[in-house]
């Protein structure tokens, strides 16, 4: 194996869209570590057992990965780069079936309910949830029944040897996943940037406001909030909070300081390259 090659950690098994994002931000030749949940996935990288892990963190229809976020506070990780990836279903099948012949469509619940509309209007056919959406084209190819289809990408279809009886069945084309890229060592970019942190506040009046000031003042541009329970303390948030530039930027630095001023904890996850949003 060449010294540079990496083995990268995702959730989800061979064909799943995490793997082609993977493929797609570390390059064709990295070697994958399918594992079974998002837990296993950052003890893989924690442990050393991976060189990093790509997860997904939020998706443009159904919004974020709230288990994530949990797993980024409980490890000691370092988010280092961030993929988008377009996310593209399609209805996959034994090799020679029509589509008239399907009783039954399994595949991730976000998945199913990502095609919804597509899948209500064909007669006669039943949905059920499974674990993956690769997963269910590699359960659809062990049962052997031919009225049996999974939904799930294109790249499942070619690992399974499996059929695409239909393609682009997903009922809003503007569907993107979010992946953020993990790993033990943190990152220091100098040129177009994001930063993650995690913080929360002291009980005070106005607290939430100051802390959004310090960011504000200094024209830091928030691109993302999202609040969770902070587990122990009653209607009590985390508070994380994606925004332009580096820790190696001194209005960064000074925004940062201001902040831990307010703030009961504050954590950096990681500064990392920012990968602009193209829809096209």
């Amino acid at each position: 194996m060449p010294a540079d090659r990496r083995t990268i950690a995702i959730q989800g098994e061979r064909g799943a869209y995490s793997e082609a994002a993977a493929l797609e931000h570390f390059g064709p030749e990295t070697d994958i570590l399918p594992c079974a949940s998002f837990e296993a996935a950052f003890d893989a990288v924690e442990n050393g057992d991976v060189d990093g892990g790509l997860l997904p963190i939020e998706n443009s229809l159904a919004g974020s990965i709230h288990r994530n976020y949990d797993l980024l506070l409980q490890h000691t990780l370092a988010i280092i780069g961030e993929q988008h990836l377009r996310v593209s279903h399609c209805l996959i099948g034994h090799p020679g079936v029509g589509l008239s012949e399907i009783r039954k469509v399994i595949s991730h619940p976000q998945a199913l309910a990502q095609c919804d509309r597509y899948l209500r209007a064909l007669p006669g056919v039943t949905t059920e949830v499974v674990y993956d959406t690769a997963g269910s084209v590699k359960m659809v190819r062990a049962s052997g029944d031919r009225t049996l289809a999974g939904v799930a990408s294109r790249r499942a279809a070619e690992v399974y040897d499996m059929a695409i009886i239909a393609e682009g069945i997903e009922d809003d084309p503007a569907n993107f996943t979010r992946f953020l890229s993990i790993s033990k060592q943190p990152v220091t970019p100098t040129g177009d940037s994001k930063t993650s942190i995690v913080f929360a506040m002291k009980n005070l009046p106005g607290a939430l406001f100051r802390a959004m000031s310090v960011f504000a003042l200094r024209d830091i541009d928030l691109t993302k909030i999202e609040s969770r329970p902070l587990v122990g303390k009653v209607w009590e948030y985390l508070f994380y909070i994606d925004f332009a530039g580096s820790t190696a930027d001194p209005n960064v630095q000074r925004a940062l300081a201001n902040l831990e001023e307010y703030a009961s904890l504050l954590r950096v996850l990681g500064s990392y390259p920012r990968q602009r949003f193209q829809a096209a």
